[in-house]
């Protein structure tokens, strides 16, 4: 599989990045593209031409599959893709965060929030008890701080019993004949009619 990565560019850069492109690199007077990053792996710079601009590199909400085709009838996938570059210009803020809360397309919009199940608050210390009991338990040991309760079985039994209620009973219906509303056609089932309206 290919690395692959999503580079997301203000407008004005894209154009420029176009032209790049488009046109032979000996003619364009924007001859240098370059990325580079910093020693945190996580902010760096996108260099095209002569101009310097901010970069930031963000983890998507979730993983895209990329294909490519040869013959634009079969598909056949490159890569996996988790991550963004966000290039930005000068007077824009820098990300706070290292997870991008949107995806690329708008029904991913705030994905993080509207997608994804929120983490559970768990207390620390809870975590590092139950754990050290199931390490305990695994090693042919007991768990600690265990509450046991030792119930009478003649006790569960009436209990069980006692939460029983009779069913009631269905009512009887009165044998009172039905009037002849179909006029002498036969019973039909609903598996008969058919709707032959298409």
């Amino acid at each position: 599989m290919e690395e692959q990565f999503i580079l997301r560019v203000p407008p004005n850069i894209a154009e420029r990045i176009d032209r790049l492109l488009s046109e032979n690199a000996s003619s364009s007077e924007e001859k240098s593209l370059d990325l580079s990053f910093s020693e945190d792996g996580r902010s760096g710079t996108f260099v095209i031409g002569n101009d310097h601009f901010p970069a930031s590199l963000l983890d998507l909400p979730c993983v895209m599959e990329s294909y490519k085709t040869y013959d634009d009838n079969v598909l056949i996938k490159t890569a996996d893709i988790g991550q963004m570059i966000m290039v930005r210009e000068e007077s824009d803020s820098a990300p706070d965060v290292v997870e991008y809360r949107h995806g690329l397309t708008p029904p991913m919009r705030d994905a993080r929030k509207r997608r994804f199940r929120r983490e559970p608050d768990l207390n620390p210390e809870l975590v590092r008890r139950v754990e050290k009991d199931l390490l305990n338990i695994m090693a042919g040991g007991t768990a600690e701080n265990v509450d046991v309760e030792v119930g009478d079985e003649d006790g569960d039994e009436n209990a069980r019993n006692a939460s029983k209620k009779a069913a009631p009973k269905p009512a009887a219906k009165p044998d009172v004949p039905e009037t002849g509303t179909n006029a002498g056609e036969p019973d039909r089932s609903d598996s008969d009619e058919s709707d032959d309206s298409l």
